[in-house]
This record gives structure tokens, C-alpha cells and sequence, in this order.
């Protein structure tokens, strides 16, 4: 089978798959999460540091900037893993950051520093947490010459744990994308208060933060372009992150009705059990399909790559949100409990279903691709 009839999953993308499935199962159970997140209230930075070593976070850099240039795909299976895993880490909003690097102007240093082993989160979504509104920062030069940058960033991810974000400020010229280091003098990190457990967000703060020429990755007027050609391969990871915890709603639920006996007999023998189940099986297989599609639509450089990527997004919010509600429906009394791990998942996902648009802001924009504008006034 071809990598094209094969959704793009090469050899390379299977090892880098079953090496993530490998490492999560043994630094990231569900007992020692559990007890990170919900117990201890933090994240484990010793195994994060194991998953650097292991150069994941040069899996989306080109060839040319140092990386590996695995391609969508890769990195899309490895998505998979990490929210099987539920794995607090910077990983998806660090390959967030290297496709805006990408696709913008001149990112190649800071794309070679993200191979090395470095962190960052992008700051271009809009007030509503979307990719596809007016930036929220502004950009201005001052009578010295130098750019600096003021306004508020929101719902940037896992903000407390990288080092530095590429945010997305207005100018006269147009939008630029700009590459902010995390102890930039002027930025201050303002956390938010989520109901996920496994990641952080924050709005950032930006006090006449000053920008260096080599921390212009697109030229004013060109940031539009480059988040457009960005966002879809943004959209797929995350639906990735979001089919891989689904699966493992999907499994750890269904373990538990062969197990869990009621009136002689485990709950999963009755109709009211199976049935959720198996609705919950066609929503993941039909979300991962359109999520490899997307994916292998990418890489091949396809024109439909806007309209794939959203509705691999849709599809995997509304398989997050079904798996959710049963995998904790059907663990019954215990499913409601801080002791249950499925909260963790529940959580992690209903979070991940709203960000960068949840299904119906998804498909509105799909219906806007394919015939425009509906009564000539954009959803």
C-alpha cells in the first residue's frame, strides 16, 4: 500500500506512533496522571523532559530548518497518543507554533530553535477563541524606530509551561506575527481559571513589549495569509488530540461494563449499555476517517484542505462530547466521583471541543467555503 492509500502513515509514522504509545503507558498512567493533576495540582516536567529527548517537537520542522519534516500525518498519529494519554505538555501547542512559523516569512530561526528542544504557543486567536477573527494585540513603532506590541492575547495554551508565543498584533500596515520570548520585559501571563486539568491557558498582557527584527516571522500585512495556510494543520492536530482521547473513553468504558456486574450479570450484557457504546465506536471511526483525510490532504498539498480540516474538527468535537458524556454516564455512581479517572478526559475534552471553534462555528465556515456567504452576511 502507497503512503497516499495509507493516509500518509510511512514506516517513520508508525515507529514515532507506537514509540508514543509506548512511553505514555509507561511515564503517564492513568493512576499517576490522576494523582499529578487532580491531587497534586501540577504536571510531570521529568517525563516531559523524556519526551523532548525523544524529538517529537522536531517532527513538524522541515528538513531545512533542522527537523525531521515528518509531515501532518506523523504528527497527527502522535497527537493521537498524547490525548489517549491525556499527557500534560506543551507538544500540540509547540506543533501549533511551528506550522504558523511555517507559513509565515522569515521563521526559519525559530523553527530551528523549536527542533533543538524549545517550547511555544501561538497568541492569534480572536476574542472568541477562534483562528479566523481580528487580532486583539496592536503593533506600533516608537520614535526610536522599534516595534512594540500592546494589547491582550487570550486563551493562549499551556502559557505557564512554554518559552516564548508567537503573537499575532494589528499595525497600519496589516497583521504581523511576532515571536515574544516568555520573560520578555512588558509581558505579564494572566492564568485562567479552566476545567481542564492536563493543560494551562492564560491571556497575555503586553505592555509596549518590544519586538527585534528577527522576531518578525510574517511582515505586516502577511500574518492573515499565513494563519489561513497555518489553521488547517492547527485544526487536525487538535482533532487528533481529541480522537485519541476519545478512543480511550471508548475502551476504558467498555472494560468496565465486562467487568462491572448488576443483577448477575455485567452491565454491559444490557441493551441501555451496548447500545451508547457502539454509537460512541461509529462516532470515533467516523471522526478519525475524516481526521486521516485531512490529514493526507495536507501533506499532499490538496485544494479542498480548508473544508477537510474543518470537518475533521466538527467531527471530533462531537465524538469528544458523546464519549464523554456516556464514559461517564455509564461508570455510573462512581463516574460523578474525584476519584474516577474518566473526569480528567471529560474535562480535557470539553475544553478542546470549544477551542479554535466548536462544531457548529466549524461547519458554518465549511457552508461559507463551499457556496458562500448565507443571505450575503457571513456567519
Amino acid at each position: 500500500m502507497s503512503d497516499e492509500m495509507g493516509f500518509g502513515f510511512g514506516e517513520d509514522a508508525q515507529i514515532v506512533k507506537r514509540t508514543a504509545r509506548r512511553f505514555f503507558a509507561e511515564q503517564c498512567p492513568p493512576d499517576r496522571l490522576h494523582r499529578r493533576v487532580a491531587v497534586e495540582g501540577g504536571w510531570d516536567e521529568a517525563a516531559w523532559r523524556q519526551a523532548v529527548e525523544l524529538g517529537w517537537l522536531a517532527a513538524g520542522v522541515p528538513d531545512a530548518a533542522g527537523g525531521f519534516g515528518m509531515g501532518v500525518a506523523a504528527c497527527v498519529g502522535l497527537m493521537e497518543e498524547v490525548g489517549r494519554a491525556a499527557f500534560p505538555g506543551p507538544l500540540g501547542p509547540t506543533l501549533w507554533s511551528t506550522a504558523l512559523l511555517t507559513a509565515g516569512d522569515a521563521g526559519g530561526a525559530w523553527l530551528r530553535w523549536i527542533a533543538d528542544g524549545h517550547t511555544m504557543s501561538p497568541a492569534v486567536v480572536d476574542r472568541d477563541g477562534a483562528l479566523d477573527g481580528p487580532a486583539t494585540v496592536w503593533a506600533r513603532v516608537d520614535e526610536s524606530g522599534a516595534v512594540r506590541l500592546d494589547g491582550t492575547a487570550g486563551w493562549v495554551q499551556d502559557a505557564g509551561k512554554v518559552e516564548a508565543f508567537v503573537v499575532r498584533a494589528a499595525g497600519p500596515a496589516g497583521e504581523g506575527l511576532y515571536v515574544v520570548e516568555a520573560d520578555a520585559p512588558g509581558l505579564e501571563r494572566v492564568g485562567d481559571t479552566i476545567w481542564d486539568l492536563t493543560r494551562d491557558q492564560a491571556r497575555l498582557e503586553l505592555r509596549g513589549v518590544e519586538v527585534t527584527p528577527d522576531a518578525i516571522v510574517a511582515a505586516p500585512g502577511r500574518a492573515a495569509a499565513a494563519v489561513r495556510a497555518a489553521e488547517p494543520t492547527m485544526l487536525v492536530l487538535l482533532a487528533a488530540d481529541m480522537v485519541g482521547a476519545a478512543e480511550w473513553q471508548l475502551q476504558t468504558t467498555a472494560e468496565y461494563a465486562r467487568t462491572r456486574t448488576q443483577f448477575g450479570r455485567p452491565i454491559g450484557f444490557f441493551q441501555a449499555v451496548k447500545h451508547p457504546l457502539v454509537d460512541v465506536m461509529v462516532l470515533v471511526d467516523e471522526a478519525r476517517s475524516l481526521l486521516y483525510d485531512a490529514a493526507a490532504a495536507i501533506d499532499r498539498g490538496a485544494a479542498d484542505v480548508e473544508v477537510v480540516a474543518r470537518m475533521a474538527k466538527a467531527a471530533a468535537g462531537e465524538a469528544a462530547t458523546y464519549a464523554s458524556s456516556r464514559s461517564v454516564q455509564l461508570h455510573g455512581g462512581i463516574g460523578f466521583t474525584w476519584e474516577c479517572f474518566v473526569h480528567v478526559w471529560f474535562k480535557r475534552q470539553a475544553h478542546s471541543a470549544v477551542l479554535f471553534g466548536d462544531a457548529a462555528r466549524q461547519r458554518a465556515r465549511i457552508a461559507e467555503a463551499l457556496v458562500g456567504p448565507i443571505g450575503g452576511v457571513a456567519a
